[in-house]
């Protein structure tokens, strides 16, 4: 793999965490103990950057040289705080549009889903820490550049973070190939959060549940489910005929 894209060592990886620099995920050798096992996760929790201990051997596979046990994947942008943003937004006078990705991994799905997003006049996309495409370069390179331009922000559960919208008056439509009504028949003029599910399994239960309302895109054909870069430019054009 390319090495420019990982910080690899002990102090290498503590320090670029220590200096706020971008890191996406942080992969530690199994078997590790002792202070710095302790250190390395403690400030991997205190940023909210995931990290995962994974066998010796991918390490190896990861990168090319003394890695010590422990790699960092960098990230092209810091991840943002949802509690900053939303209020910013209402404070100047916007009609937040959230766009929520509930396990989207496919890196090329999410640089296509940012540009669309960007174009459309989302005010910010948001992410679950973990089972996650994120801030990586091929992800900025799919986008052309918008991952750049629009916040992203990486949560801990993405049904508490529903919760905390709900609350600040945003309403949440989730889309589901079961959901109860069709895309052109929500009304998305106010503060709208969307949500897309993953690739495969579409979104997760609890999302499901605590959505305010489910909705599914219209189609005439006979496959029963979109790309969800697709699906998600769609749901994304709609919002902004409707806001505009």
């Amino acid at each position: 793999m390319d090495n420019k894209q990982w910080i690899f060592g002990r102090h290498p990886v503590l320090e670029a965490l220590q200096a706020g620099q971008a890191i996406e995920k942080v992969y530690l050798q199994q078997g590790t103990r002792g202070d710095f096992e302790k250190e390395l996760r403690r400030i991997c929790r205190s940023q909210e950057v995931p990290l995962t201990v994974i066998p010796k051997e991918k390490i190896n596979w990861m990168v090319k040289g003394n890695h010590q046990g422990v790699v960092a994947l960098q990230g092209v942008a810091i991840y943002q705080k949802l509690e900053n943003i939303l209020p910013f937004l209402y404070e100047q006078g916007k009609i937040p549009l959230l766009l929520l990705l509930d396990g989207v991994t496919d890196t090329r799905n999410f640089g296509a889903i940012a540009r669309s997003a960007e174009l459309f006049g989302v005010h910010a996309i948001v992410l679950p820490g973990k089972s996650s495409a994120g801030l990586t370069p091929d992800a900025l390179k799919t986008s052309a550049g918008a991952l750049s331009r629009i916040p992203v922000c990486r949560v801990k559960s993405m049904v508490s973070t529903i919760e905390y919208l709900q609350n600040s008056g945003v309403t949440v439509f989730a889309s589901d190939l079961s959901g109860e009504k069709s895309l052109p028949k929500l009304d998305m003029k106010g503060p709208v959060a969307l949500v897309l599910g993953s690739e495969g399994d579409g979104i997760s239960k609890g999302v499901a549940k605590a959505a305010d309302e489910r909705f599914y895109i219209p189609q005439l054909g006979d496959l029963n489910s979109l790309n969800v870069s697709v699906a998600a430019g769609i749901m994304l054009y709609e919002s902004m005929r409707q806001r505009t």
